[in-house]
C-alpha cells in the first residue's frame, strides 16, 4: 500500500557574517561564518544523529550556506540501503527569496526608504525593486512540494522521511501553511528547524503536528 504519511524535517542553514549584521542575504551566496556558526551546527548534528530510520529524500537549497550546512550534518546511512544515503539533490526553488536592491542592507540603511516601509508592511507581497514577491516565492515552492509529495504517495509501506536545509524565507512559508501561523510569528533562528508530521487525506497533505528542531531542552527532561 502506498505510503500515507510524511515526516518532514526542514532546517534552515548556519550563521553567516550578514546574518550577525542584519544583512538581507536572499539569492547572494554568502558562506558560513564558520567560528559564529559552530555552536548552532553542533546542536543540529547532535539532533541528527539521534534520527531513526534514516532518511528517503534530502533536499537542498543549492547556495553555499545551505550545502555548508548540510555537509557539517555527517548524516548517517538511510534507507533503502544500510550503510548509504540518498544524494541530496541542490534545488534553487528552496532559495531563499530574492530581495533584489535590498540584499547586501540592513534595516538601519533602509528605514526611511518609502517603498522599503511599504514592502515591510504588505508582509512581502510586493516584490522589492528588481526582486521576488512573496507569491513568486509560493510558486517556486509549490512545484518543489508537488514533486516531493508525489514521490511519497508512490513509495509503498513506512512513512516517506524528507530532509529539507533552506534558508528563513521558506521556513516562514512553510510554517504559514502546515502550522496557520501568522507571517511575523514565523522566524526560525539559524541551525534550527521544524519538524513537520504530515497525513494525506484524498488528494491532500495536512499537518498532524509539527515540532522545534533540534528539540529544547527543556522538552527532552
Amino acid at each position: 500500500m502506498p505510503s500515507s504519511s510524511l515526516t518532514l524535517v526542514v532546517v534552515r542553514h548556519g550563521l553567516t557574517a550578514w546574518n550577525r549584521n542584519g544583512r538581507y542575504q536572499g539569492h547572494r551566496d554568502i558562506p558560513l561564518d564558520p567560528e559564529a556558526a559552530r555552536p548552532g551546527l553542533e546542536c543540529l548534528r547532535a539532533w541528527s544523529r539521534e534520527q531513526l530510520g534514516g532518511w528517503d529524500a534530502i533536499h537542498c537549497s543549492d547556495l553555499t550556506r545551505c550545502r555548508q550546512t548540510l555537509a557539517h550534518l555527517a548524516l548517517p546511512g538511510a534507507t533503502p540501503c544500510p550503510g548509504t544515503r540518498p544524494e541530496p539533490r541542490f534545488d534553487a526553488r528552496l532559495r531563499e527569496l530574492n530581495f533584489g536592491a535590498y540584499e547586501g542592507k540592513c534595516y538601519a540603511e533602509l528605514e526611511s526608504d518609502p517603498g522599503y516601509r511599504a514592502w515591510i508592511d504588505g508582509r512581502g507581497e510586493r516584490p522589492p525593486p528588481g526582486g521576488e514577491s512573496a507569491g513568486e516565492l509560493r510558486a517556486r515552492l509549490d512545484a518543489w512540494w508537488q514533486e516531493l509529495t508525489r514521490e511519497a504517495e508512490a513509495k509503498e509501506g513506512d512513512a516517506y522521511r524528507a530532509l529539507v536545509v533552506t534558508h528563513g524565507g521558506v521556513l516562514r512559508e512553510l510554517r504559514r501553511r502546515f502550522e496557520a501561523i501568522d507571517f511575523w510569528a514565523a522566524g526560525v533562528t539559524q541551525a534550527e528547524g521544524r519538524h513537520f508530521h504530515l497525513i494525506r487525506h484524498g488528494d491532500a497533505w495536512r499537518c498532524e503536528w509539527s515540532s522545534a528542531v533540534p528539540t529544547p531542552a527543556s522538552a527532552t527532561r
